[in-house]
């Protein structure tokens, strides 16, 4: 039988809060004011990553490279403007508050800076419930995803194995990084897989963090 985990960690782009497009948007209208035109394989391999490790890849791209600071200076002012409209994703709150109601150690394991959280998550109270905060730019972080680090880092704040860790990702780079160290990983992949997997799959894909919840409610009875 699945045991309760001791602890829920979350990122945040695209699974707590859908702003994956909007920073698609951003580095798609960044490469293309630098003369190219990225595809959506590329812009994949950007999700879930660092904004640092981001701009430094989508320079090696471009025809002549400008520099990871000239690329941010295009790119953010564009997000900037888009991420207040970002809305909740379905059932995070819900999620996020049942963790907080049952006693579930709880992170927010982000690639994104201390200041890009605050901004993006201003209109989103319910984020201030998770407890513990790994952040891009944490002084301890010794590599962003897809390294293990980030996840390693939380479960070490939090006090508890990795092991006995559910990781809620979207991202390639992300679900990497938390099985890397050690954790149960839940996938959110809202188109239809053909193939029902089993929910015991680790990683497991989910349509829905409806599905992540009652798993929770089950366990708990």
């Amino acid at each position: 039988m699945t045991q309760l985990p001791t602890a829920c960690l979350f990122d945040l782009d695209g699974l707590l809060l859908d702003t994956e497009s909007i920073h698609s948007t951003g580095w798609s209208k960044a490469a293309a004011h630098f003369g190219t035109e990225l595809n959506e394989a590329q812009l994949l391999k950007l999700k879930g990553r660092r904004r640092i490790d981001c701009a430094g890849q989508v320079d090696s791209w471009l025809p002549t490279p400008v520099g990871i600071d000239a690329l941010l200076a295009v790119q953010q002012p564009i997000v900037r403007v888009l991420l207040p409209e970002a809305s909740a994703m379905p059932m995070a709150e819900d999620l996020v508050r049942h963790c907080c109601d049952h006693n579930i150690k709880t992170a927010l394991v982000t690639s994104s800076s201390r200041e890009a959280v605050n901004f993006k998550t201003a209109h989103h109270p319910w984020i201030e419930f998770i407890q513990e905060r790994i952040y891009g730019d944490d002084p301890n972080l010794m590599a962003g995803k897809p390294d293990p680090s980030p996840y390693l880092l939380a479960a070490q704040r939090l006090k508890v194995e990795p092991s006995n860790c559910w990781a809620l990702e979207d991202s390639a780079a992300g679900t990497a990084s938390a099985l890397a160290a050690g954790c149960r990983v839940w996938v959110l992949s809202p188109e239809r897989n053909k193939n029902r997997l089993p929910l015991s799959n680790n990683p497991c894909r989910v349509q829905s963090l409806k599905i992540v919840l009652n798993q929770l409610l089950s366990i708990s009875g």
